[in-house]
């Protein structure tokens, strides 16, 4: 037993001190290539057990043949795993190299394709990961493309609906200011009105820029849906009646919602001014609400005929406005904007579908807990 452990310890220094010249040589060489760094520990591998073998012969004084013998057996065993090191590092490294490929081409802007050639485990891994990202990337491009052109179309807009009513207002200040007017009252009315139509402009572009900069503050109150169609109707009326469009809210559940009604009033009015607006005189504008598995549905209901399928997913966009049939005279494409930015601040959602005749805006809602 004691033979056992005099042998146990001369092998372990040997390997030990091979082992320590290996992390040294580790540590100089680990900025290397990976192929350098396997052929290290290979050969740390060897001369651990190289050492560990001679030490032990040395001291248990075997003849010079059977010393030959070993240290050619562990050479032997030296070259077949560097040997086999090398080729593992060349052919990890080159994984390595086409994975660093394939990244480039998306850091680059373009979209990453996973190597064909099997990897290992973990750069396999790695690959799937950067696909992952990859496909993130490419919808957060495309979500900024689609930004950035809502931004242009939302300027080009703006720009044409404020240099017409300001053309009118100089226009018509001039006339007044030369005594050329020959009913002022008449030109003062219209100054008011143009007046009017651009302060309500500035207001959504103010209240667009509070949703998009986070800033919209909520305070929600519990309050029944009928409460707050009913109001929404009654505001929306006269403005009905000028175009000679019916409103029916004959399907208002009760229900209550924890919502902010100033906001929700601007949501509900903003839709049926929209539906007004595109619902041609005689038609109908029909709202209802109703619960849904722990969520209230508000819907709005015109007769504008329907909205083209490809346009369908813009119609929520800022300053989107579809074909010139359904843009109305005084808007800037930034209602439905508003409309989709204040019911997402409630952690709701909007939609629209096509319907017969016309198309069905829908606001869905949280439904308030029990009293």
């Amino acid at each position: 037993m004691t033979d056992i452990l005099l042998i146990a310890l001369c092998a372990f220094l040997g390997a030990a001190a091979a082992g320590l010249l290996g992390a040294l040589a580790l540590r100089l060489f680990r900025h290397r290539s990976l192929v350098v760094s396997l052929s290290v520990v290979a050969a740390v591998a060897v001369t651990a057990m190289l050492a560990g073998t001679l030490v032990v012969a040395w001291a248990m004084f075997l003849s010079p043949h059977d010393l030959t013998v070993v240290t050619t057996v562990v050479a032997m065993a030296a070259v077949v795993s560097l040997a086999t090191a090398m080729l593992l590092g060349r052919w990890v490294a080159a994984r390595s190299r086409e994975l660093t490929l394939a990244a480039r081409s998306f850091g680059d802007g373009g979209t990453f394709a996973v190597p064909e050639e099997r990897a290992t485990a973990e750069l396999a891994s790695l690959a799937r990961e950067l696909a992952a990202t990859s496909a993130k990337l490419d919808r957060s491009r495309e979500r900024e493309r689609a930004l950035e052109t809502s931004r242009r179309e939302l300027v080009a807009w703006i720009s044409h609906d404020l240099r017409t009513p300001l053309a009118g207002l100089r226009a018509m200040s001039e006339a007044l200011e030369d005594g050329l007017a020959a009913d002022s009252g008449r030109y003062l009315r219209r100054i008011r009105t143009e007046v009017e139509r651009m302060n309500d402009m500035v207001g959504d572009l103010f209240e667009l820029s509070r949703i998009h900069a986070g800033s919209l503050t909520l305070a929600p109150t519990r309050i029944s849906v009928y409460d707050l169609v009913g109001d929404a109707l009654a505001g929306a009326d006269p403005l009905a009646r000028e175009h000679g469009v019916r409103l029916v809210g004959d399907r208002i559940d009760a229900v209550p919602v924890e919502v902010d009604s100033k906001e929700m009033s601007r949501v509900l009015g903003n839709l049926l001014i929209n539906a007004i607006r595109r619902t041609p005189a005689d038609g109908t504008v029909a709202v209802a609400a109703h619960r849904a598995e722990g969520a209230v549905v508000l819907s709005v209901t015109d007769g504008c005929g329907g909205i083209p399928e490809e346009d369908l997913p813009r119609v929520f966009d800022t300053g989107w406005r579809g074909s010139h049939a359904r843009t109305p005279p005084a808007g800037a494409g930034l209602g439905l904007a508003i409309v989709r930015g204040i019911v997402e601040a409630h952690e709701g959602r909007a939609d629209v579908r096509n319907v017969t005749g016309g198309c069905c805006f829908e606001v869905t809602l949280p439904a308030a807990a029990p009293a």
